[in-house]
């Protein structure tokens, strides 16, 4: 295939599109209750007792066993004893002083807890069997269990009032229009430091996925229901970096690989974090067949995730990437350029030219295509000859030949000519690279090869 010079204009430059998602509240919504019609006005208060309607069974009150009117007095029984107990603990805190013993009427609550924590049969009678066995036999699972006599009734209350008061945020999210039914009820995670707004829905289990907020470790990626119980994990958990073996360093820059069949939870919980901000990832729980290579920057209190990509161990199409994420935080920044890099190292490695798994998500396919003309530009600046072969251009990046063809005909840079195939060298294009190459300097945004430390896994 022969090489000519040509300058031209330097080809329009493809930016990213920006997606905004707007949800609007739903005025269709309906509660998933059989045989609730939670679209009429005062037909059920809501278990809270307050609100006109409710569109999820947390907030039923016939999925909760309860009638609208004993919603209603529990609502006005639980303000009133909201209201006292607040009046009691302002006037405690007005006396109050550092390590002060407990208060007379502190003491006598406790014991007053005590004694009402007391009062519970060891079990259910005959009567409260049959009615429980009957309940479960008319509505099946689509009411919640007899909860009576399992516990004390002070407890059950306690459990009562949490439920009323989980059951108001959330429909005050939806009232607002944070959460709607059908779309991705988790709107934001806390990430170490980082509150994150989630892109796509992921299939976190039901519990977790109802709520508009999920809590994860950072290190190991164990998601959370709450910012108190993620403070306590965080407080005894070990981990500073992903399990698996470290494969790459320089700097603060590390890449570990993980073993989908020896680090399986770990694994799943990385692809479930990654569906958040991915259109087309379909893998979440079938993680063994894969390796996982997680990229991390240290500082001194541990190796916070930037991004990863999976890869096949046996891959017969020569796939080098089946899936590939930069962090929301991390991204613009130079990194995702560096993770499909050190693919293409890996390749070079085993000697194999590779190529990503498709279908590339929209911005998967310009990361991409931004690499390979990289890559293109800087081999025709160091190409010295007159005659060129794409098999050799393969060859020496590892990128495969059909990627190479596509991204030299988006840069206009292929054309057939008196039955050949021309390759133009632009001379323009590789002036502006060359420019933005020096501009850059001593970026720290690149892969070493000599700073991996890899040999390719058996088998593969």
């Amino acid at each position: 295939m022969s090489l000519i010079m040509k300058d031209s204009g330097s080809d329009p430059s493809h930016r990213p599109k920006r997606r905004r998602f707007h949800e609007s509240y739903n005025v269709n919504m309906k509660c998933p209750t059989p045989g609730c019609n939670s679209l009429v006005l005062m037909v059920y208060k809501g278990l809270t007792g307050k609100n006109n309607r409710h569109f999820s069974i947390s907030g039923c009150p016939l999925y909760h066993n309860l009638s609208a009117d004993e919603c209603k007095v529990k609502a006005i029984e639980r303000e009133k004893q909201e209201e006292e107990c607040s009046q009691g603990q302002n006037e405690e805190n007005r006396h109050a002083t550092r390590h002060q013993a407990p208060t007379q009427r502190q003491v006598r609550y406790k014991e007053k807890v005590v004694e009402m924590r007391k009062r519970r049969d060891s079990g259910l009678t005959k009567d409260q069997k049959e009615k429980y066995m009957e309940h479960r036999q008319t509505h099946g699972t689509t009411r919640e269990p007899l909860l009576e006599n399992i516990t004390s009734d002070y407890d059950l209350e306690l459990f009562r009032k949490a439920q009323a008061r989980a059951a108001e945020d959330l429909e005050k999210l939806r009232l607002q229009g944070q959460i709607t039914e059908g779309s991705n009820m988790i709107k934001t995670i806390l990430f170490g430091r980082y509150e994150l707004d989630t892109w796509y829905h992921s299939p976190y289990p039901e519990e977790y996925a109802r709520l508009g907020r999920l809590y994860i470790c950072e290190f190991c990626l164990k998601y959370m229901k709450s910012q108190t119980i993620l403070r306590r994990h965080m407080a005894k958990c070990v981990w500073k970096h992903p399990p698996g073996d470290e494969v790459y360093r320089k700097g603060a820059i590390s890449v570990f690989e993980v073993d989908g069949k020896k680090n399986k939870i770990y694994c799943q919980n990385l692809c479930l974090l990654a569906k958040l901000f991915l259109d087309h990832k379909t893998l979440y729980y079938d993680v063994e067949p894969f390796l996982f290579y997680v990229m991390t920057e240290a500082d001194n209190t541990g190796c916070h995730l930037v991004g990863y990509f999976s890869k096949e161990k046996n891959s017969f199409l020569n796939y080098n990437v089946s899936c590939i994420l930069t962090m929301p935080q991390y991204m613009r920044q130079g990194y995702g350029k560096m993770l499909i890099d050190f693919s293409y190292l890996l390749s070079k490695v085993e000697e194999r030219v590779g190529s990503p798994e498709r279908p590339l998500s929209d911005l998967g396919l310009i990361s991409y295509r931004s690499y390979w003309k990289e890559v293109l530009l800087r081999y025709m600046y160091n190409f010295k000859g007159k005659e060129i072969s794409i098999k050799e251009i393969s060859q020496e990046t590892a990128v495969n030949s059909v990627d190479i063809v596509s991204t030299l005909q988006s840069l206009q840079m292929l054309k057939y000519w008196k039955g050949k195939h021309l390759v133009l060298k632009r001379q323009d294009l590789i002036d502006e690279w060359k420019a933005k190459e020096t501009k850059r300097g001593n970026n720290n945004k690149t892969i070493d090869p000599s700073s991996l430390k890899w040999t390719p896994p058996k088998g593969t």
